[in-house]
C-alpha cells in the first residue's frame, strides 16, 4: 500500500469509522425509541431539513462567515500591535494590561446589550463582539511570546547595538511566533462564537440574517431538525477555521518548530 495513502488512511480511519458507528446508532435508537421528531429527530431528519432550507442556510452561513472573518482579523491586528505596545514598555504593560484581564473576565452576553446600543443592531455591533471576543486570547498570547524571549540572544543583540525596534522587529516577534499561532487557533474558533451570539442579540432577521438568527428563529418554531441543522452548520464552520490557521501553523512552523516538527514522525 502506498506510505502516503496508508499514512492518511490511518489519521481519518479511526474518527470516521466511530463517527458512523455514532450516526448510526443514533438514528436506530431514535426510531425504536419511536421519539418525536421535535424531541430529538434522527439524523435522517436533519439532513432532510438542511435540503428543504438549503438556500436559507446557505445564506446564512455565509453572512455569519464574513462577520467572523471580518471580527478574527480585526482581533489579530489589534491583539498583536497591542501586544507589541505593551512589550515595549514595562510601565506600559504594568498600567493597561489588567484591564485587557477585567475584560477577559466579562461575559460576553452581558457586554453584548451595551455594544448594541453604542452602534446599533446589524453587523457593526456582531463584528465588535467577534472581535472583543477573540481580541483576548491573542493579546494574551502574544505578549508572553514577545515577553519569553531567550535572555541570551536579547543581549546579543544589546551587544550590538541594535535598537529596540531592531531588537522586537527581529528578534522577539520571530521567537513569538509559536504563541501568536496558539492565539490564532484559540482566537478563530471564539470568533465564530462571538459572531452567533452577536447574531442573538443584534442581528437582522429575514434572508440576511446569520446562523444566531435562524437558530433562534428554528427554536422559537419548533423546528429541531433544521434546529440540529443549523447548529451542525456552525461547528463545521468552526472547524473549518480550526484547520486552516493549523495548515498555516504547519507551513509557518513546520520546517523549525517541534510543536510541529514531531507530527512529521508520528
Amino acid at each position: 500500500m502506498n506510505p502516503v495513502f496508508s499514512n492518511l488512511l490511518s489519521r481519518i480511519g479511526p474518527p470516521l469509522i466511530a463517527f458512523v458507528l455514532f450516526v448510526g446508532a443514533w438514528q436506530a435508537v431514535v426510531a425504536i425509541a419511536e421519539l418525536p421528531t421535535y424531541l430529538l429527530p434522527k439524523p435522517s431528519d436533519i439532513v432532510a431539513a438542511a435540503a428543504d432550507n438549503w438556500t436559507h442556510l446557505l445564506g446564512s452561513v455565509s453572512t455569519t462567515l464574513i462577520e467572523t472573518i471580518l471580527g478574527f482579523l480585526l482581533s489579530v491586528i489589534g491583539g498583536v500591535l497591542g501586544a507589541i505596545l505593551l512589550a515595549s514598555s514595562k510601565i506600559v504593560e504594568r498600567s493597561i494590561y489588567p484591564y485587557a484581564i477585567v475584560l477577559q473576565t466579562i461575559p460576553i452576553v452581558a457586554v453584548a446589550p451595551i455594544i448594541v446600543i453604542w452602534f446599533g443592531a446589524g453587523i457593526r455591533s456582531i463584528v465588535t463582539i467577534a472581535f472583543l471576543i477573540g481580541f483576548c486570547p491573542m493579546l494574551s498570547n502574544t505578549l508572553i511570546g514577545l515577553n519569553s524571549t531567550d535572555k541570551n540572544l536579547n543581549n546579543l543583540f544589546t551587544l550590538y547595538n541594535a535598537t529596540k525596534w531592531q531588537t522586537m522587529w527581529r528578534l522577539r516577534i520571530p521567537a513569538a511566533l509559536p504563541y501568536i499561532v496558539g492565539g490564532l487557533k484559540i482566537s478563530c474558533s471564539l470568533c465564530v462564537i462571538g459572531a452567533i451570539v452577536g447574531e442573538y442579540v443584534a442581528g437582522v432577521g429575514g434572508g440576511q440574517g446569520g446562523l444566531g438568527y435562524a437558530i433562534t428563529y428554528a427554536a422559537m418554531r419548533i423546528q429541531t431538525p433544521y434546529l440540529f441543522a443549523c447548529g451542525l452548520m456552525a461547528s463545521i464552520l468552526g472547524i473549518a477555521f480550526y484547520q486552516i490557521v493549523n495548515g498555516l501553523s504547519r507551513k509557518w512552523l513546520g520546517s523549525w518548530h517541534e510543536s510541529e516538527m514531531r507530527g512529521d514522525h508520528d
